[in-house]
C-alpha cells in the first residue's frame, strides 16, 4: 500500500465508526482523570512552594553575607615615617 491508499483506509475507519466510551468503563475513567488532575495541581503547588523557597532562602542569605561588598584588608601596610 502506498501513502495515499493507507491515509484514505485510516479515514474510512475513523468516519465509519464514532468513538465511544464503556458504560462500564465510564466512571473510572473520571476518577483516574480526577486523581491525576490532583497530583499535577498537588505537584506544581510542591515546586512553587519549593521555589518560593529556595528564593527566601538565598535573600536571606545575601542580606546577611553581603557577597557584594568587598572583604576587609587582612594585612594593614606599616606605619613608618611617623
Amino acid at each position: 500500500m502506498n501513502r495515499p491508499q493507507r491515509e484514505a483506509t485510516a479515514r474510512r475507519i475513523m468516519e465509519r465508526s464514532v468513538p465511544s466510551v464503556p458504560p462500564e468503563l465510564y466512571g473510572e475513567v473520571v476518577r483516574r482523570g480526577g486523581r491525576m488532575l490532583r497530583r499535577r495541581r498537588a505537584a506544581r503547588r510542591l515546586l512553587w512552594l519549593l521555589l518560593a523557597t529556595v528564593i527566601v532562602a538565598f535573600v536571606v542569605w545575601a542580606l546577611m553575607v553581603e557577597p557584594w561588598v568587598e572583604p576587609p584588608s587582612e594585612t594593614t601596610p606599616p606605619l613608618t615615617g611617623w
